[in-house]
């Protein structure tokens, strides 16, 4: 089971508590977040549904030999797999591919590419679902405030799907991916190209992009280890950078700090390079999802032409293989 998310919630909320800290000009408006919370209700929903229909005391473990199910006295239908099949406290690998999990094998050749949008609402357990419920909290409610639920969510969205997209291009036809990551690192992503549109009205501009460049490598360098999707990182993660230049501009007044503005009624206007910036990063978005939908439909392996792109992903060791 290849699932992203886990392990990675403490250095998500390490750079969330200290972005805006950093000088960033004053919103006149401050959105009320309401988006964010919503999404993590309808994803521990989604969850306990997962839950309801794995019914582990009934259908049992596919380890066979008397496996028991994890807290089957107390949670009774919502109990958990046993440890040795699901580590993370959630269902088989079945039920998440009956619920909509990214299966290459059936997005590609059964045409459900439904499952694109499916498997990021999906969590592989409880513990895959906590980290990225509080990673989306620390991270997710401030960008809301500072931007709006509308521009937060389309980057949420379209991040999750390019994340899902760059996965299944590499998915071996024999794993599953399911996990809200490739949404939150386009959180990140924006996070990073927000800054650099925006440059000139931030202060300790170095400090910020140091701490969120550090924490987006932590991140990658977690995804390799097994049981991650490192390819739905990258692919979030490059889909919300993207859609930081195009959602994420705000107007300059000039190129002077805010704190040192005289008073004046002029209105602040955008910058050539942020235009250059925006349309040059539309461009590479659309272009980008083009040619990997095509090579997806078309049911290449993005493996078959790239044989070490599988070590973005999992680097074996002596005492892991990511062949499990």
């Amino acid at each position: 089971m290849a699932s992203g998310g886990e392990g990675k919630g403490a250095a998500y909320q390490r750079y969330a508590a200290s972005y805006g800290g950093y000088g960033a000009a004053e919103e006149e408006r401050r959105w009320w977040p309401w988006l964010v919370p919503t999404v993590l209700v309808a994803c521990v929903a989604v969850f306990a549904a997962e839950m309801f229909v794995n019914d582990c005391p009934r259908h049992g473990s596919t380890l066979g030999g008397g496996a028991g199910c994890v807290a089957a006295g107390f949670l009774r239908r919502f109990a958990f797999q046993p440890l040795r099949e699901n580590p993370l406290l959630g269902p088989s690998s079945a039920t998440l591919e009956k619920m909509g999990a990214l299966n290459w094998a059936k997005v590609v050749h059964e045409h459900q590419g439904w499952r694109l949008i499916s498997c990021i609402w999906l969590h592989a357990g409880l513990v895959h679902l906590i980290v990225n419920m509080l990673s989306l909290l620390f991270i997710g409610i401030r960008l809301e405030q500072q931007f709006g639920f509308v521009r937060i969510g389309i980057i949420y969205l379209v991040s999750g799907f390019g994340g899902s997209v760059l996965s299944a291009l590499f998915l071996r036809s024999n794993y599953i991916s399911v996990g809200a990551s490739g949404a939150l690192f386009g959180l990140l992503g924006s996070m990073l190209s927000e800054l650099i549109m925006n440059w000139t009205i931030y202060s300790n501009k170095a400090a910020a992009i140091i701490t969120l460049l550090f924490i987006v490598a932590i991140n990658l360098a977690i995804g390799i280890l097994p049981h991650a999707d490192n390819f739905a990182h990258i692919g979030g993660f490059a889909s919300g950078f993207l859609l930081g230049f195009v959602l994420l501009a705000r107007p300059h007044f000039g190129w002077m700090e805010r704190n040192e503005l005289p008073q004046t009624n002029q209105p602040p206007k955008y910058k050539l390079y942020q235009y250059v910036l925006w349309v040059a990063a539309l461009l590479l978005l659309l272009v980008g999802f083009v040619i990997i939908l095509v090579m997806l439909f078309k049911g290449k392996n993005g493996n078959d032409n790239c044989h070490w792109c599988q070590y973005l992903n999992c680097v074996p060791t002596s005492r892991w293989k990511c062949t499990t």
